[in-house]
């Protein structure tokens, strides 16, 4: 952990403390804060949101550096022979090179060889074949990975729920079923065991094309070697599929795009009238308690910054605040003894808006990624600019899993 993020978690230890001595003192007195109590209770407020931001964003930052730049191709995983395994390897090695010269010179640059290895799609990684029709090359691994991880950093429910990652885009059946209401027996002396059967349900996760839209770069930062373009571009696309990735996943329709994960979730806890933006502790406390206890001890919140903003200021019956800092390095803050996750991608407190969420997210749903990322360069398009295009495409879809383990907060209508 940096230093920078320990003294934010300290500032914000004690930020904390500061607010809860103002309001702490009238409440004693039984009175109201005075003026100037509320003027640095809310200085103090504006504070705790600025420094929590930061924490957030390091902690992002943190997520990123663990992706490993220092090269471009990752040895194939699967066992095999040791002299197929160095083909494979000098074969991925010069395909990634190829990619590279590609995406900063253009495809006339390159030798025969590079353009053969290009032009057929070639991927010894993951020894599959890809039927697509985006047009496009197939990205290396490294690059791949740069992408992938950064789209985890901005992608909200992507870091919660379970994924799985498939070779190619075909549509893949997956199981669904809820087996909290079954339980087993006690056998009497020579009965027969009795049956149970698991009901199973079916759903089918499709690949629905994302792409970072165009990225235009001037022709002479490409012609300059300092620039990292195979760390700064992947990243930057990465940031854009992540953030229109975590916006469906949250909220989306389900046609031709993932089905978000509010979009038909059940409202464990509707606000009573007049409650179209606000939410109380007694709100939280039935959400919780409308999964089955088999899902809590695995449970969370989710929500978004502005929502964040709103529980911060609640308390329990005892006059505890339900938002509890950071303890110290290397813990969660929490929200009544739960942790939490913000995603932007969430709505912002309105009428008859879902804006919390509650539960097992890695059992309450599921996201399919395909592993073949592609990217094309468009070089005429934007040549009276003297600038490059660059595009990159990425296949996924995401669905609830066991709509059971989770439960939202829904505001009231009016």
């Amino acid at each position: 952990m940096s230093e920078r993020l320990k003294t934010l978690i300290e500032e914000q230890n004690r930020v904390w403390t500061r607010m809860q001595e103002i309001t702490g003192a009238a409440e004693t007195e039984g009175r109201d804060m005075t003026a100037e109590e509320r003027t640095n209770w809310d200085e103090a407020e504006a504070r705790l949101t600025e420094v929590s931001g930061d924490i957030e964003r390091l902690n992002r930052m943190a997520t990123l550096d663990k992706v490993d730049r220092s090269q471009l191709v990752a040895p194939p995983t699967f066992d095999e022979p040791d002299e197929r395994r160095d083909v494979n390897e000098d074969v991925e090695a010069r395909y990634a090179e190829a990619f590279g010269q590609y995406m900063r010179r253009g495809m006339t640059r390159l030798s025969g060889e590079q353009q053969d290895l290009l032009s057929t799609r070639f991927e010894a990684r993951a020894g599959a074949t890809q039927d697509d029709t985006l047009g496009g090359y197939l990205v290396p691994e490294g690059y791949r990975a740069v992408l992938t991880e950064t789209m985890k950093a901005f992608g909200g429910i992507l870091q919660l729920a379970t994924v799985i990652t498939t070779a190619t885009g075909q549509d893949l059946p997956w199981p669904t079923n809820d087996d909290t209401g079954n339980e087993g027996e006690f056998l009497g002396e020579n009965q027969p065991v009795n049956e149970q059967n698991v009901t199973f349900g079916q759903r089918k996760l499709s690949a629905y094309t994302v792409n970072s839209k165009m990225v235009r770069l001037p022709v002479q930062l490409l012609q300059d070697s300092a620039f990292d373009l195979n760390t700064w571009l992947p990243r930057k696309q990465g940031e854009r599929i992540g953030r229109r990735a975590a916006r469906a996943f949250a909220t989306g329709s389900g046609a031709e795009q993932p089905e978000g994960i509010l979009t038909n979730c059940t409202v464990g806890k509707q606000g009573a009238s007049g409650q179209t933006t606000s939410i109380t502790y007694d709100d939280l406390v039935d959400l919780e308690h409308s999964i089955d206890p088999a899902y809590r001890n695995t449970a969370q919140y989710v929500m978004a910054d502005g929502m964040l903003k709103a529980i911060r200021k609640l308390k329990d019956s005892q006059g505890r605040p339900l938002w509890v800092p950071i303890p110290a390095p290397g813990f969660p803050a929490t929200i009544n003894g739960f942790t939490y996750a913000i995603d932007n991608s969430f709505p912002a407190p309105a009428a008859s808006a879902k804006t919390v969420l509650f539960g097992d997210i890695r059992a309450g749903y599921i996201i399919r990624q395909v592993l073949a990322v592609q990217a094309l360069r468009l070089t005429e398009r934007y040549a009276d600019y003297l600038q490059v295009g660059f595009l990159a495409f990425s296949r996924l879809d995401g669905k609830p899993d066991d709509p059971a383990a989770i439960r939202c907060y829904q505001h009231a209508a009016s």
